[in-house]
């Protein structure tokens, strides 16, 4: 007899910071907010995670004000305690190799690990875990903003090994 948590899929979610504004040319990188667009696309990419039901047990981000809007927006919609997100500086313009050391880190024991943060850290990390090269959307990029990735890794553990992962779906706002 199986229990139920052994049953349990473990899956890592990519998800890239909504749109942000760049019309204050005083503000740094750093502290860039969200668009009214970026908004209303981080709610419906977190409503889209809790229709389809992924029970997310971790979710780690990015401090940079872009990101963690993003991720409140989102984590809201799946009724996620904010407190209970864990702001990791080392997301912010991290290299394929920071973020598989944190997915690593973080990955370890949990079910389902949602990460938000950027590009181009973010594409170089989908592209290294999928076991197939994941399409480009028409005008050839990967993860646009509040593009999200679901990475499934069946029962085995959460793994940054190369090609190890299933990408089970890709899905950008202008898609829902």
């Amino acid at each position: 007899m199986f229990s139920i948590q052994a049953m349990q899929k473990n899956q890592l979610i990519i998800m890239r910071h909504a749109k942000s504004d760049w019309s204050d040319a005083s503000k740094s990188d750093f502290d860039r907010p969200l668009t009214a667009r970026g908004k209303k696309a981080a709610k419906q990419m977190g409503q889209w995670l809790k229709q389809k039901q992924y029970r997310i047990d971790r979710i780690l981000c990015s401090p940079a004000l872009r990101a963690k809007q993003t991720c409140q927006l989102a984590a809201e919609q799946l009724d996620f305690a904010q407190q209970r997100v864990l702001w990791e500086d080392r997301i912010y313009e991290a290299s394929l190799n920071d973020l598989i050391a944190l997915v690593n880190q973080y990955g370890a024991g949990a079910h389902t690990l949602l990460i938000v943060g950027h590009n181009p850290g973010l594409d170089q990390l989908l592209c290294h875990l999928c076991d197939d090269p994941p399409l480009a959307n028409a005008s050839g990029k990967l993860l646009t903003t509040a593009a999200t990735a679901v990475l499934d890794y069946g029962t085995a553990p959460i793994s940054v090994k190369a090609h190890q992962a299933h990408l089970q779906c890709l899905i950008r706002p202008k898609e829902l």
